[in-house]
C-alpha cells in the first residue's frame, strides 16, 4: 500500500542521511582544497535558491565565505556538500534547528554516534505521528467525499463538513 512505500522511503532516506553524517570528510572546512565558485554555480551545484543560501549564512548554517575584492562570494567544493545535506535534510522534515544539530554532530567525528541515531529516532516518531495524522485526514475525506449526494451546491454534503468544522474549532 501507499504507506507502507511512504514508510520505507522515510526509513531508507533516514538511514541514507544517517550514512552521510557518519562519513568522514562530509563537511570538510572552507580552506578544503576545490576549486572557488560564485553564488549561482553554487547554487546550481546544490540544488538550492540562491537566497536560501544567503538566509542559512544569515542564521549561522553555513559559513560566511571570503570574498574577491571586488565583492563575489568564493565558494569551496565543501560548501556544496554542506548545502546538499542540508537541503536532504530539509527534504527529509528535519528542521533547521535539527539540521544544525545534525551538523555539530558530524563535525564533532570522535563523538559516538549515539547522539545521531537519538535524533533520527526522534524525527521518525515525528514522521510516523504525521502520517497517522494523515491517514486519519484520508478517512475522513473519503467519509465526507461518500456522503456527497451530487445535489445542488446549497446541500453539498462537503461544503457543509467544511462549515462544521470551522464554527467547532
Amino acid at each position: 500500500s501507499f504507506l507502507r512505500v511512504l514508510r520505507f522511503v522515510v526509513a531508507t532516506a533516514v538511514g541514507h542521511l544517517l550514512s552521510l553524517v557518519r562519513r568522514d570528510g562530509i563537511l570538510k572546512s572552507v580552506a578544503a582544497t576545490g576549486s572557488s565558485m560564485k553564488i549561482g554555480e553554487v547554487s546550481a551545484a546544490s540544488g538550492c535558491h540562491i537566497e536560501t543560501i544567503r538566509y542559512y549564512e544569515r542564521i549561522g548554517l553555513m559559513t560566511s565565505p571570503a570574498r574577491t575584492e571586488s565583492g563575489y562570494r568564493q565558494y569551496r567544493d565543501a560548501d556544496v556538500e554542506r548545502l546538499r545535506f542540508i537541503t536532504r535534510g530539509r527534504a527529509l522534515g528535519f528542521s533547521l534547528e535539527e539540521i544544525a544539530s545534525l551538523l555539530r554532530l558530524a563535525e564533532e567525528t570522535d563523538l559516538p554516534c549515539s547522539d545521531v541515531d537519538r535524533l533520527a529516532r526522534t524525527h521518525l516518531v515525528d514522521v510516523q505521528r504525521r502520517i497517522a495524522d494523515l491517514q486519519c485526514m484520508e478517512r475522513e475525506l473519503q467519509r465526507t467525499i461518500e456522503s456527497c449526494s451530487g445535489r445542488e451546491r446549497a446541500s453539498c454534503s462537503i461544503l457543509g463538513a467544511l462549515r462544521l468544522d470551522a464554527a467547532s474549532d
